[in-house]
């Protein structure tokens, strides 16, 4: 049996127990590089429409490890060789998937550090902590990166159908209170099989699988890129950028914090995120929300504005539309706002701007989603008979924005 030094249980209000009963795993979430995930919300600014939403991306990651465990026990029990070593891999890999995150997650990459994705620097982390653990990280950084010999492993964590994707619809869901976002997660996992190396699922699951891809479009048209949701983190973005212009000016902005300091005043070009990881890693959503409450009396008009309206959930009116942007109409209102707030119109475009959302339900040429029958044929989920998922649904649906001051 195992010492009560090597098993923990953590309730989890989605799911109930969620158990981590190896000494690794249990090193690995008291690591300071993990415990940063509880400062980090897994939503960004959803809770400004739904109040609820202020889960953080540690409840995601044992979520999304608790679905890695349920499905690994299922494959296990239909005959499909996993080793103890696999296993622990796994386990690790989904842990770790979304260490990289910086704060406010996806609104802000590629803002504060440029041409830097998460994943790369989950990499970064995940070799780090390998060094640290005497290599005990390498199948979870080799089924992470998917250069395990085991596919599926791989699929699991990042596919169409990963435990990852299970996780955050079912949590998502839940602290919004967006019922359109429930999957029948446990029916899927039940049904997961292996042929020929891959992750499929078996003929049964087919109305669960067209269910969870229907309720993921539904949740990103309604929850992650709801209108309000997608101006609000678009204000972020512009904060950031504002105080970046003003720092390469020369101008003081302080944000009280010395890492957020340091990643402010950077280019992309002077950046080693490899050298600065530790930097990085003190980073979190406190440290920008902190700044943006500092900001709100910054001598500069436009930064000081922006902060303003976010933290008193001012936000820019925002108008979603099939056809792009008039640039007409985006010239005449900047014209109108530096007038009012006597700024310049290149001021004028931190409170005026438009762009573009997209959104996909289903790419088969990108990641399939394969159907086992009875009898071993395959097909991929947008092909069998009667299928809900067709070409109409396959297709990205393309919506076009402005924000804009009320």
């Amino acid at each position: 049996m195992p010492s009560s030094e090597s098993r923990k249980i953590i309730n989890d209000p989605v799911y109930g127990f969620i158990t981590l009963d190896h000494p690794l795993l249990l090193q690995i979430i008291a690591h300071p590089y993990y415990q940063r995930l509880r400062r980090i919300h897994q939503m960004a600014f959803a809770h400004l429409v739904y109040p609820g939403a202020v889960h953080t991306r540690l409840h995601h990651s044992l979520g999304a490890y608790h679905l890695m465990c349920n499905a690994l026990h299922e494959l296990k029990s239909k005959g499909i060789k996993i080793t103890d070593d696999e296993e622990l891999g796994a386990k690790i890999a989904i842990l770790l998937h979304d260490i990289g995150h910086g704060p406010f997650s996806h609104a802000l990459e590629n803002v504060l550090i440029k041409d830097v994705e998460h994943e790369a620097i989950s990499i970064l982390i995940m070799r780090v902590l390998n060094k640290e653990f005497n290599g005990q990280l390498e199948t979870a950084i080799n089924i992470f990166t998917n250069n395990y010999h085991k596919k599926f492993l791989h699929q699991l964590i990042s596919g169409q159908l990963d435990v990852d994707r299970m996780d955050y619809l079912t949590r998502d869901s839940f602290f919004t209170g967006v019922s359109e976002g429930v999957i029948g997660y446990d029916r899927i996992i039940k049904m997961l099989t292996v042929f020929e190396g891959e992750l499929m699922v078996e003929e049964k699951a087919i109305y669960s699988i067209e269910k969870f891809l229907v309720s993921r479009r539904l949740m990103y048209w309604q929850v992650y890129l709801h209108k309000t949701v997608l101006t609000a983190e678009k204000m972020l973005v512009k904060i950031v950028e504002r105080a970046k212009e003003l720092i390469a000016k020369k101008e003081i902005v302080s944000s009280g914090s010395l890492a957020l300091d340091f990643f402010l005043g950077i280019t992309s070009t002077e950046i080693s995120i490899e050298k600065n990881l530790d930097k990085f890693c003190q980073l979190d959503d406190f440290d920008l929300t902190n700044a943006i409450k500092n900001w709100m009396s910054h001598p500069d008009k436009v930064l000081s504005a922006l902060c303003r309206f976010i933290i008193d959930r001012h936000l820019l009116k925002v108008k979603l539309q099939a056809n792009p942007i008039d640039k007409n109409l985006v010239q005449e209102l900047k014209s109108k706002f530096a007038l009012q707030l006597g700024i310049s119109m290149e001021e004028a475009g931190y409170f005026v701007f438009s762009g573009e959302t997209i959104n996909t339900t289903y790419n088969p040429s990108d990641e399939r989603i394969n159907i086992l029958f009875k009898d071993r044929s395959v097909k991929d989920i947008s092909q069998v008979d009667n299928a809900l998922i067709h070409q109409t649904l396959s297709s990205p649906v393309k919506k076009f924005y402005i924000c804009y001051m009320r």
